[in-house]
């Protein structure tokens, strides 16, 4: 599948799911979005394994270089193992690992589980919306000694860092980006979603008016 198609059949998929939905919602910065992304709702078997299989395809075609995955607590541990799944019933199999969020204190005790972190790692999260999982997944990982090497996520909402009234230069995903020099690569964008507004009708598409709005008060330059 080619990149633009498979954004366009990612996007339609989320609709379809009602993972990516239109309306009126407020974002944890306090901004009225007319569109909501929440990739938990992708909760069923059929719907993971084919979520997996879009972050397996866009991770082998962004030609990055890594050994392992790794998965933040809490949303990114089935989209990492989700994922390295779906790499290996396409031939390349993957080390895994995680995080959990309090430490053990018996067993095999520590916050890791999975295979070791070592080589180059691929962190696998849903959005970017602060960084605060990508920095501590960054911290994890070069405290063990292995190397960040790119942020896989679904989706890019192309808008600028801060809350409704204060706002950074640039995204959060280019804060990422530059704080810690290394590439985030995302399944689909903002980009995607409004082209498919444009070239679709139905009750979606009624949104169009008000997704372009809010990237012109919120958004980054494509």
């Amino acid at each position: 599948m080619s990149d633009s198609s498979l954004r366009t059949t990612f996007v339609q998929f989320a609709i379809e799911q009602g993972v990516l939905r239109f309306g009126s919602f407020q974002t944890k910065s306090g901004r009225d979005s007319p569109y909501f992304f929440n990739a938990g709702l992708f909760n069923t078997g059929a719907t993971l394994g084919r979520l997996a299989a879009f972050y397996a395809e866009t991770l082998l075609a962004s030609g990055v270089r890594f050994d392992m995955l790794f998965g933040p607590a809490y949303k990114g541990i089935p989209l990492a193992a989700a994922t390295a799944m779906a790499l290996a019933s396409g031939g390349k199999d993957m080390p895994f690992a995680f995080n959990r969020k309090e430490a053990k204190d018996h067993g095999e005790g520590g916050t890791l589980i999975g295979a070791p972190l070592k080589g180059k790692v691929v962190i696998i999260d849903d959005v970017i919306t602060a960084g605060t999982s990508v920095r501590e997944s960054v911290d994890i990982i070069r405290a063990a000694g292995a190397e960040p090497a790119a942020v896989l996520i679904a989706l890019d909402r192309m808008e600028r860092a801060g809350n409704a009234e204060v706002l950074s230069d640039g995204s959060a995903v280019q804060d990422v980006q530059k704080t810690y020099g290394i590439p985030v690569i995302s399944i689909a964008s903002l980009d995607d979603i409004q082209q498919h507004l444009g070239a679709t009708g139905g009750e979606p598409a009624s949104y169009r008016d008000a997704v372009l709005a809010y990237r012109a008060r919120y958004g980054i330059a494509a």
